[in-house]
């Protein structure tokens, strides 16, 4: 059998609505010389009826028990590649045609670069566009761009790139001790070794919709963990003030995301752990500190606050 150019790796757990448009997004590329491996983490009958009707030679499913962990299901698929390069793809996202021929052959023009990927563009569940500003302004520049990752100066959809299978081997997968954020770690890696190629048009479309996994505090604390990685690696030396700013960063938004969610003893812990590398920021941790201060105040004294706050707020208004 012959190495097909990308092996697209597409982990799932039912949300079959979105699955079907998904997989027609890679049949209906320019590029026909895929493979699709779809790694299925023990969906229920209705999903796996329809991914056993996929009756293509090209298509591979690989049928795993719940774990409800991507990071780990996806590089079940990635082991399965044979790919000159491997393309991620999720199971509720969509390609546009061109995508993978335009990214493939932008790739063997510039061999120095390792890895690929595509400006994004947001769509609902039923498909709509979502018009979003920030989203429009972020950039796709080629290059070394772990500078801009960080500072946000350009931001990278998963189902939009696409590596070398080779440099993959050698840099590792995904992280699976990340229950969220495992693709940003993976990023900032392949970003120290290699330039990227940027493809500056949106082939690629982010869906939004209600049925996302996860939590804002799952995704506060393996964000600031992707960062603590990063301070321990050589590779990222030139960045260590960039990065111990988001670490600070991360650890006040787990904080509040703690707060809000009535975990007051777990926002204690976070702001103490995090002091010996975030007394530095007070932009960052004076927000939650006050909020922790507030929420342990009695009643009487949260409503005079309030009211303090209501009234100042109308006093600027009004001047």
């Amino acid at each position: 059998m012959s190495t097909p150019s990308v092996s697209v790796i597409m982990p799932t757990f039912d949300r079959l609505e979105f699955l079907r448009p998904a997989v027609q997004s890679v049949f209906a590329q320019t590029l026909s010389d895929w493979e699709l491996i779809i790694a299925d983490d023990g969906s229920a009958a209705a999903t796996r009826e329809y991914l056993k009707s996929l009756d293509d030679p090209r298509v591979k499913i690989l049928w795993l028990p719940h774990s409800g962990r991507p990071s780990a299901v996806s590089n079940i698929a990635i082991r399965e590649a044979r790919g000159d390069y491997i393309a991620f793809l999720d199971s509720d996202d969509l390609w546009l045609p061109a995508k993978l021929a335009m990214q493939v052959e932008s790739l063997r023009n510039h061999p120095e670069r390792g890895w690929s990927y595509t400006r994004f563009a947001l769509i609902d569940g039923s498909g709509t566009s979502l018009v979003s500003k920030r989203v429009t302004d972020w950039p796709a520049p080629s290059g070394w761009i772990l500078e801009k990752i960080l500072t946000e100066a350009t931001v990278i959809a998963q189902p939009s790139v696409i590596v070398s299978r080779p440099l993959l081997q050698r840099l590792g997968a995904f992280d699976e001790e990340l229950v969220m954020c495992y693709d940003d770690e993976l990023w900032l890696r392949l970003a120290a070794h290699s330039e990227i190629d940027g493809i500056d048009a949106p082939l690629t479309l982010v869906r939004r919709h209600g049925q996302h996994s996860g939590s804002d505090i799952i995704a506060w604390r393996d964000r600031r963990r992707v960062f603590e990685k990063a301070l321990r690696t050589a590779a990222y030396a030139p960045l260590q003030s960039t990065l111990r700013s988001l670490r600070a960063q991360m650890s006040a938004g787990l904080a509040k995301s703690q707060i809000a969610s009535g975990d007051r003893a777990g926002a204690v812990g976070t702001l103490f752990k995090s002091l010996p590398h975030s007394w530095r920021y007070p932009k960052y941790w004076l927000g939650p500190l006050v909020r922790m201060a507030t929420s342990y105040a009695p009643r009487a004294v949260r409503g005079a606050v309030r009211r303090y706050r209501l009234k100042h707020a109308a006093r600027i208004h009004g001047a």
